[in-house]
This record gives structure tokens, C-alpha cells and sequence, in this order.
């Protein structure tokens, strides 16, 4: 059965890939983004441009776009990395991350919770990176603690929309070969999201607030 999918960040990278792998999986996708790419526009999908979900502005007009949609997946997963050292501190990188990394991705739930579908899935990528038990090299203090804090979000989400058997995922990509790391990584966004988009037809309510790999390995907090 057709399903009705949002993402978040879709004109690129793994939320383009995750956009072409539910469409061709028959999918009903709500493609969002600050701007469409042509890449983006030849998978035929729902594009919803001018989509900030940092600001209000981009939060009143997601949820405007949105408003007749009941909504079967949500996928946030815009996000923003910046480098910071401790000897090269830089607070409004750290702000700038925390907004989209942490409170833009609570915000769309919070604002579209109304129209998630009882049994709807909801899932946030996140990164390994957030893990403080993995952190095994310190520095990215505002994309580290930015992560760490959706983790957080993501953990009270799942018992939050429990009632509603609405099951929370909570993913790690990958080292994927994107912008974001000037294409360093060591898969493609399209292996990625072909994974991703696994785990998230896999989920179920008994792995509701668990934090994967996109390998479908568990990993520490």
C-alpha cells in the first residue's frame, strides 16, 4: 500500500537518495527543502521549496504545504555541519548547529503531530558523532553536542508518541559521501539511504527510541 512520506533536506545527498528510493518503492514522497535541485525534480516527486525548518517562517509554510496530508513517515533529516576546536571556539557555529541539528528536527514533529497517522513512523537522522561513548577524538564540539542533544530529543519522542503506536527511529548513515564532508566518505548516499530506508519499513514499536547504524548495528549513547 502506498504510503505518504515527508523529508526533510530532500535536494541532496541522503535526503535526495532516501526521496528516490521510497518513490520507486510506489510512495506518495513530500519532498522539503530550502531550494529544489534538478536532480531532485526528475524523481517526479511532491517538492515543497523555501522550507527553512530552523525559522518560523519555514515551519508556518511546512505546515501550510502540509496541512491536508496525513502523514504515514516523517523523515528529519536537514542538518548542518560546522567545525569547531577548543582552541578555535566558535559559539555561533555551536548555536547555528543546535538549531537545525537539534531543535528544527523537534519542532517539524511537534508541528506536524497532529497529522501523523496512528501507527506512523518517525525517524531522525542523527550521527554517531552524538554518541559519547564514541567519542574517541574529541573536537566538532557544536556538531558532536548538537547530535548528542537530538539523540536526547529522539529518546523522548519515542515514549511521547508511544500512545499513538507511533514508532520513533533514531539513525546513524554512515560515513556518507556527501557535501557535508567534501564526498570523503566511505559510502554512497545511495547505499545509505537504500539502508536507511530498510530500517525504517523494518520499524516496529519494539525497537521504538533505539539508536542504529545504518549497518542495523545498535550504538552507544
Amino acid at each position: 500500500m502506498s504510503k505518504n512520506v515527508v523529508i526533510t533536506g530532500a535536494n541532496r545527498g541522503i535526503g535526495l537518495a532516501m526521496c528516490m528510493h521510497f518513490k520507486a518503492q510506489g510512495n506518495n514522497v513530500f519532498a522539503l527543502c530550502r531550494q529544489s535541485s534538478s536532480e531532485l525534480e526528475a524523481l517526479a516527486v511532491n517538492i515543497i521549496e523555501d522550507i527553512d525548518v530552523a525559522s518560523d517562517l519555514g515551519i508556518a509554510s511546512m505546515v501550510s504545504a502540509l496541512s491536508s496530508v496525513d502523514i504515514d513517515v516523517l523523515i528529519c533529516n536537514a542538518g548542518i555541519l560546522r567545525d569547531e576546536s577548543l582552541t578555535k571556539l566558535n559559539l555561533n557555529t555551536i548555536r547555528e548547529q543546535f538549531e537545525v541539528n537539534a531543535l528544527a528536527p523537534l519542532r517539524v514533529v511537534a508541528s506536524l503531530q497532529g497529522q501523523l497517522n496512528k501507527g506512523a513512523k518517525v525517524a531522525l537522522i542523527t550521527s554517531r558523532m552524538g554518541s559519547i561513548t564514541d567519542n574517541g577524538s574529541g573536537g566538532r564540539y557544536g556538531y558532536r553536542m548538537s547530535k548528542a542533544a537530538l539523540n536526547a530529543a529522539a529518546m523522548s519522542l519515542s515514549h511521547d508518541l508511544a500512545s499513538n503506536n507511533i514508532a520513533v527511529g533514531i539513525y546513524h548513515p554512515g560515513y556518507v559521501q556527501t557535501d557535508m564532508v567534501n564526498y570523503g566518505g566511505d559510502i554512497s548516499a545511495s547505499d545509505s539511504a537504500k539502508k536507511l530506508v530498510g530500517l525504517i519499513n523494518k520499524l516496529t514499536m519494539a525497537e521504538s527510541g533505539v539508536f542504529k547504524h545504518s549497518n542495523g548495528s545498535v550504538l552507544p549513547w
